[in-house]
């Protein structure tokens, strides 16, 4: 099949719009005709030189959904016309980490930075017209108007599900959402800081909110962010984390938040810093954001870590399974609980990617969107 793709040669770089093969599925793949993919941070930690791949040219993208135009051979549970999002982390629903609720952790996750097929890392569904292979983004590449995947990153929903809004369930939504539900532990009538607004700020306020928070503070520099935090349910929106850990203290007899949110761009040792600042005895700081994976470091006090048993804890796709998590989050859409169309600032064709992104790094977008 014939596809135009946004790919990365190199890193850093920026996504250059190619022709592009794109393979006939095999058996336990789709492959889908793409209706909408959101332009993720994540993507441009990958052409930033932030996050690096192991193949280059790489097919960016990896938070879409779209309609399965061809099933390989005895692949069950789907049919063409289905519509589908994907996960950005694979769930192969056997190993450890999928048997114990732990899909965002399968062990089919240490191959997303190859791009291959899992079962054989020299073989891989894209190819240029001069037949070099192309890496897939996190298995999947949704920068491309058609894309073979396994169907461990896909899962199919309602066949009235409005892709266009729908396709943040495949990382922000569940990121965001997930890092203050599930991996914050947020509990009703906490103080919250999120600390950083955009697309993933923008969910874990909302999951927050969810979960009973009595006072959740969005800290962010812009005021657009800081006035869409407030109208997805923030109580407060200040411009820096020592007007939060004030404001927070303020409301809490001078202890500080339950539980502090990093979400910012890019983030550094600094931010975790602040975020640990912010928190009471035994309270949760949550890091979602990412940042240079070379970084190694954390300046926050031992003696503090230890004697207020203070928590830093990591958060993978907001410590959510997604086979479980994406069709919840999407009932809870569907019922007007969780907002996803106020998410979506501006919309883009896939030749206005760089657009796009010089957008998100101008503060102008909560989250922006490609429609094929």
């Amino acid at each position: 099949m014939k596809s135009r793709g946004a790919v990365l040669r190199q890193s850093p770089g920026k996504f250059e719009i190619v022709d592009l093969e794109v393979d006939d599925p095999r058996q336990n793949e789709i492959r889908v005709k793409m209706v909408a993919s959101g332009l993720c941070h994540s993507d441009d930690h990958m052409a930033s030189g932030d996050l690096p791949v192991a193949v280059y040219p790489v097919c960016g993208g990896h938070e879409g959904g779209g309609i399965v135009e061809a099933v390989g051979p005895n692949t069950k549970g789907f049919e063409p016309g289905d519509k589908v999002i994907f996960s950005f982390l694979p769930a192969c629903g056997k190993c450890r980490w999928c048997s114990t609720g732990h899909q965002n952790l399968c062990d089919l996750g240490a191959l997303v930075l190859v791009g291959s097929r899992w079962e054989d890392q020299t073989s891989f569904r894209m190819k240029l017209d001069d037949g070099t292979p192309v890496a897939q983004a996190l298995g999947i590449s949704t920068f491309s108007e058609y894309t073979t995947v396994s169907v461990d990153s896909a899962i199919k929903v309602p066949a009235d599900t409005p892709l266009e809004k729908a396709c943040l369930l495949g990382c922000a939504a569940g990121t965001g959402w997930g890092s203050a539900v599930n991996t914050g532990e947020v509990r009703p009538g906490d103080t919250v800081i999120v600390m950083g607004i955009g697309g993933i700020g923008a969910m874990a306020v909302q999951g927050a909110v969810h979960a009973g928070a009595a006072q959740v503070i969005a800290v962010d520099p812009v005021a657009f962010k800081r006035e869409t935090a407030e109208s997805l349910g923030a109580t407060h929106a200040v411009k820096d984390m020592d007007e939060a850990t004030e404001l927070a203290k303020s409301f809490t007899n001078g202890q500080g938040a339950d539980v502090a949110i990093v979400t910012v761009g890019v983030i550094t040792g600094q931010h975790v810093a602040e975020a640990f600042a912010s928190v009471r005895k035994q309270g949760n700081v949550v890091v979602t954001a990412l940042g240079n994976v070379t970084e190694v470091g954390l300046p926050v006090p031992i003696l503090e870590l230890i004697l207020f048993e203070k928590k830093i804890k990591g958060s993978l796709f907001g410590s959510s399974s997604p086979r479980a998590d994406i069709p919840k989050l999407l009932d809870l859409y569907r019922a007007g609980m969780l907002k996803l169309d106020e998410l979506i600032t501006t919309e883009y064709s896939l030749d206005d990617i760089g657009r796009g992104y010089d957008d998100m790094h101008a503060g102008t977008n909560i989250r922006g969107v490609i429609r094929f």
